[in-house]
């Protein structure tokens, strides 16, 4: 899975630094107070909430901004009732592509998403379609600079941690079962190991190989997905090939 984690890592990398910030914190915002409300406002006792927490740290959003988005997640206002829901469907080169959403009205999400799939040349399913081709997975980001690799292998595969995915040149990704994701990140800091990142991804099972142009294509539809305010997260099984991934990078 390099590729796709490198992938990600670079989208990660331009959100922060780009014109996508903005975006960014309204999504991380949107998280942290969906997480608050359905688990309690305490990160100690709410894992997402401690997971979207520390995400928009990572971001270098403001405490203020963090700590509203909490108390706005525990307080009464109805207008804080996110639904979670997974669009599934195909794009370009029958790839599959999962959307995840937070949104307070369906409709106009299912709308938005559903215009977006088409006018990039994909289809959206049903509920099913496409989300058996990946499993619910913890990753872990952790910089290679500065990290031993033997000793990130031991402490993380010790504390629980399914692999330690090795083929990206700047970082190692800790795969985990989800249950499992806090406890290995917390063994990895109580060994002095830094964490750049963590969060609940769905990992695909099998890349689908696809030329430059058609990855483009792909691309330009996940781009146009995350654009959507409701939308947090897209992912798909397409391996983006490395001078495409270069290229994006650049």
């Amino acid at each position: 899975m390099s590729g796709h984690s490198k992938w990600s890592q670079i989208k990660r990398k331009k959100a922060v630094t780009d014109a996508g910030r903005g975006r960014l914190f309204t999504k991380l915002i949107r998280e942290i107070t969906a997480a608050a409300r359905n688990g309690g406002g305490d990160p100690e006792g709410n894992p997402r909430l401690r997971t979207a927490i520390q995400t928009a740290r990572n971001a270098n959003m403001p405490n203020d901004n963090i700590d509203r988005a909490v108390q706005k997640g525990v307080g009464s206002s109805a207008d804080v009732n996110y639904e979670e829901i997974v669009y599934e469907g195909y794009g370009p080169c029958g790839v599959a592509v999962l959307a995840l959403c937070l949104t307070e009205n369906r409709n106009r999400t299912a709308n938005d998403v559903r215009f977006t799939f088409g006018k990039y040349n994909g289809n959206l399913g049903g509920a099913g379609a496409v989300a058996w081709k990946f499993d619910v997975r913890g990753l872990i980001t952790v910089e290679r600079a500065g990290v031993d690799e033997e000793t990130l292998l031991g402490v993380a595969l010790d504390a629980g941690a399914l692999d330690v995915d090795t083929g990206d040149p700047e970082n190692y990704v800790v795969v985990t079962q989800v249950p499992s994701l806090e406890s290995v990140r917390s063994a990895l800091a109580e060994h002095g190991i830094p964490v750049a990142g963590s969060e609940i991804a769905r990992v695909p099972q099998i890349l689908v190989a696809l030329e430059a142009s058609e990855a483009m294509k792909v691309l330009k539809l996940v781009d146009a997905l995350e654009e959507l305010d409701d939308v947090q997260k897209v992912w798909t099984d397409a391996e983006i090939p490395d001078e495409v991934l270069s290229r994006m990078d650049g």
